[in-house]
């Protein structure tokens, strides 16, 4: 007899990845079925396990994907296969979000079951729009309220009088009934010209808010076509939001930027990008991979002992190269009396991660710089080993070469393109929701005019970004206009120019 799973009926948050609790991502991660709503943040489900199987059931504008019947009877079966399931659902599972009932079917078909609780959307929404739904100089009360009944109950079970004489009011799914909301409220005794704000894609950097009087409200979003999802929040606290009004204020804030550098490396720009509001569009048009053949490097490994020096140009070549030496049976150990010098910081990182300490980093994070930083050095008759891409100038073993160095070119990783395709930003572009695009390095820039096609043309609003004066003549040399150029060449820096640049445009 298979033994019976269980299921885990998760609150998913209200939008931002972030606030997913630590105790849902855990459950997330140990699930073999994920059962995932509509306003679900793609980027949750990256907690899943590698093998597990992603079920669609939200629903959209009325459209279901599942019935709510479906769902229930999805859970029991899967469960009773002896599966563990998540059920992941926006916001929080027993704030009108039917987790309630879903636990309930559990209950009667003998599933063990856990509520993991979410935050709601009711609260978090109005705090991301500088909205605090109580405060001692304004309310003391404050209710939430579903803006979208039972359509089979025949009438509101709301009690309108008493909704009225509340400091603080959130509706929840309320945009397509705000006309009757508005209407009973200021009828029974709400003051027309009480502050009120529609909160749109609250906590993500789609958040678009609204603000009004309960009285002239539904002409705007009306006139602005608003749409759910949102929130409606009524009282006075509204007025605070001037004052405290801290994510769309942020400077990237709406603004979507795409990066093109590999998925392995944009953790660090997607996160600095997020923490500055803006809109990430991962699009990697290159990905790593090893070379075709290990020649170059195994050759080198097998005389590191002649090796005075080794320089990594990159964090991509520091991981290629430990692997390599770990494949061949070696350690660090093997690089005892070598010196490390790398072109940057994030490439230091990399190697210092590993337990070894770098001797020289240059001032300037570019090949040039690398050339410089050694002009102190006495490197007569010295072998240098460059473990590097398989595609790269040849700046630093020509001027090791001068400087009278012998450099040993090692081919550690190659750049390929991305599987990618022009019609995923083609619809960003028609709507003009692409204010950026960000390049990393020369073959960003290649890889990205290859995939778009000969007949790309890149639209007169939108901005490109480089790291580098490597990358910007690439970029230069392709025909794009480089708008952003940082002085510090790394991703922090890179992210300063970029929230630089569009403060100084407002």
């Amino acid at each position: 007899m298979t033994e019976k799973g269980r299921v885990y009926i998760i609150g998913a948050g209200p939008g931002d990845p972030g606030l997913i609790t630590i105790r849902g991502a855990k459950c997330i991660s140990e699930a073999d079925v994920i059962v995932y709503d509509h306003l679900v943040s793609p980027e949750i489900l990256r907690h899943a396990g590698e093998n597990a199987r992603l079920i669609y059931a939200g629903k959209q504008g009325g459209d279901h994907t599942l019935s709510q019947g479906e769902i229930n009877a999805l859970l029991v079966a899967e469960a009773g296969r002896g599966a563990i399931v998540a059920r992941l659902k926006g916001g929080d599972p027993f704030i009108f979000g039917r987790g309630g009932e879903e636990a309930e079917v559990l209950c009667e078909a003998g599933i063990p079951f856990e509520i993991v609780p979410g935050i709601s959307s009711a609260v978090a929404v109005p705090a991301y729009a500088g909205i605090p739904l109580t405060h001692r100089n304004h309310t003391i009360s404050v209710a939430f309220v579903t803006g979208h009944e039972d359509p089979t109950k025949g009438k509101s079970d709301l009690d309108w009088p008493t909704l009225a004489g509340i400091g603080t009011l959130v509706f929840l799914m309320g945009v397509k009934n705000l006309p009757t909301i508005t209407e009973n409220l200021i009828l029974h005794g709400k003051d027309a010209a009480t502050p009120v704000a529609l909160i749109r894609w609250g906590t993500t950097p789609n958040q678009e808010t609204l603000t009004g009087t309960l009285g002239d409200i539904v002409q705007k979003a009306e006139e602005r076509r608003f749409a759910p999802p949102s929130i409606f929040v009524v009282g006075t606290v509204v007025g605070l939001r001037e004052t405290l009004n801290w994510f769309e204020t942020k400077p990237l804030f709406g603004r979507g930027i795409v990066i093109t550098r590999p998925e392995a490396q944009a953790e660090e720009l997607s996160e600095l990008l997020g923490r500055k509001g803006a809109r990430v569009i991962p699009f990697p048009v290159i990905r790593i991979a090893p070379p075709e053949n290990w020649e170059e490097l195994d050759g080198a490994l097998d005389r590191l002992e002649c090796y005075r020096w080794i320089i990594f140009t990159s964090a991509n070549g520091v991981a290629f190269f430990f692997r390599r030496l770990r494949e061949r049976g070696r350690d660090i150990r093997d690089l005892k009396g070598i010196r490390i010098a790398t072109i940057g910081p994030a490439t230091a990182s990399a190697v210092e991660a590993l337990g070894i300490r770098v001797d020289l980093v240059p001032e300037e994070f570019i090949s040039e710089g690398v050339v410089k930083a050694f002009a102190g050095e006495d490197l007569q008759g010295s072998r240098v080993l460059l473990p590097r891409a398989e595609e790269a100038r040849d700046v630093i073993p020509e001027g090791l070469a001068k400087m009278g160095a012998t450099c040993d070119i090692a081919t550690t990783y190659r750049t390929v393109r991305s599987d990618r395709t022009a019609t995923e930003l083609a619809p960003l572009f028609d709507n003009e929701k692409i204010d950026v695009i960000t390049f990393t390095s020369p073959s960003t820039v290649a890889n990205f005019l290859g995939i778009m096609g000969p007949d790309f043309r890149l639209p007169s609003k939108v901005r490109i970004a480089c790291i580098g004066p490597v990358t910007e003549a690439a970029a230069r040399k392709a025909g794009l206009s480089v708008d952003i150029l940082q002085e510090r060449y790394t991703i922090p820096g890179l992210v300063d120019a970029l929230a630089a640049f569009f403060q100084q445009a407002m």
